[in-house]
């Protein structure tokens, strides 16, 4: 979903590239070009932390002065199931699709007054066994333990949470799992010169508190990498390599102060790149002060949040909730990941990891 902000801000650049062609291009949007955006508006809405419903609603395209002037055009077939495998049926596919707009557009399990219900169909369902980890892992990544790190293996496959505890924690599982040579990298992290200072707060940012703080946008300070483990790429390094914010690659050697690494999609998909060490501060308002972290800009890819995994396209998903997704948007977005309707398994359990005793998935 695109922010308001960029809308206008690309509005403002192409008036002031088309005034010296056209003396009244000021006076239309976007100079008069045709401009065709593209977006899923099924999907989340933007992140405004500790923002109202109001907030929330403001932020978002459509309440820009400049959606009066665009015209909506709306595609109806989902091209990711269009590449479906020769084994999934016509019907299928149809009905997995019809399903999976059902609950972007929140027209499943009645009406939202902060809490619906949206049934799940019996066969993506696994059962909860009281180790909700192993079962998710066992599922999306079979053969894992004997050895099935491939390129291809890997790089189709990943496993989605709304929390990034749970994330982490399903990193580390599938780290331990993967024998291979393995190097660990520690971050130098340092409060900002603007917020440091003497007296109380910076008796409270000491090195080991600043080591323990984790942010979805930056790496942990204690990054463990082994050789063929999928990492995601947390900055923009290079767009024309396709070095993005979100890219995924395979670790494929590692050095103290360079990771080489292979892009495993995209038009780039194959090629090797190297990976610097960068410094990053969180965007986290929530922070009371800012710092900075000097690490290589990758996180582990077993898993990722559910936000985290938008643009990315795979054919086996797991989805392990021990909480109920927060927006329909947000369910949304993991579903439609996959481009095998066989490919997506939910496993629903609470945080004693017991059966939830219903086909059904509350929304918060």
């Amino acid at each position: 979903m695109m922010h308001k902000h960029c809308f206008e801000a690309l509005d403002r650049t192409l008036r002031d590239l088309l005034r010296f062609t056209d003396s009244n291009a000021g006076n239309r949007t976007f100079g008069g070009k045709t401009v065709v955006l593209g977006g899923d508006f099924r999907q989340i809405l933007p992140v405004i932390p500790k923002g109202t419903r109001q907030d929330i609603v403001l932020a978002s395209i459509n309440s820009s002065y400049l959606w009066d002037s665009c015209q909506v055009l709306r595609l109806t077939k989902n091209l990711k199931l269009s590449n479906k495998e020769s084994t999934v049926d016509l019907k299928t596919v149809q009905e997995f699709a019809s399903w999976l707009a059902a609950i972007g557009d929140d027209t499943m399990g009645g009406p939202n007054d902060g809490y619906s219900n949206v049934l799940i169909p019996d066969e993506m369902l696994l059962p909860a066994n009281g180790n909700d980890i192993a079962t998710i892992v066992e599922s999306t990544f079979p053969g894992f333990k004997e050895g099935g790190c491939q390129l291809k293996y890997i790089s189709n496959r990943a496993i989605l949470a709304p929390t990034l505890d749970v994330v982490n924690a399903i990193n580390e599982y599938m780290t331990d799992l993967h024998v291979a040579d393995s190097k660990t990298y520690l971050s130098c992290d340092t409060v900002c010169k603007s917020d440091a200072g003497n007296g109380i707060l910076a008796d409270m940012h000491t090195l080991e508190f600043l080591n323990g703080l984790k942010a979805s946008d930056i790496p942990n300070h204690s990054l463990t990498l082994k050789v063929g483990s999928p990492v995601m790429l947390l900055r923009n390094i290079d767009h024309s390599m396709g070095l993005c914010n979100g890219t995924r690659l395979i670790i494929t050697r590692l050095s103290d102060h360079v990771v080489e690494a292979k892009i495993v999609s995209g038009n780039n998909a194959g090629q090797i790149v190297l990976i610097p060490r960068m410094s990053m501060t969180p965007t986290d308002t929530r922070l009371p002060f800012k710092f900075q972290r000097r690490q290589f800009p990758l996180m582990l890819s077993y898993a990722m949040t559910i936000n985290k995994s938008q643009g990315q396209t795979l054919t086996h998903v797991g989805l392990l909730l021990r909480k109920p997704v927060f927006v329909h948007g947000q369910l949304y977005v993991a579903a439609s990941r996959i481009s095998n309707p066989k490919g997506l398994r939910l496993l629903i359990a609470n945080e004693d990891s017991e059966i939830v005793p219903i086909s059904s998935l509350s929304l918060r």
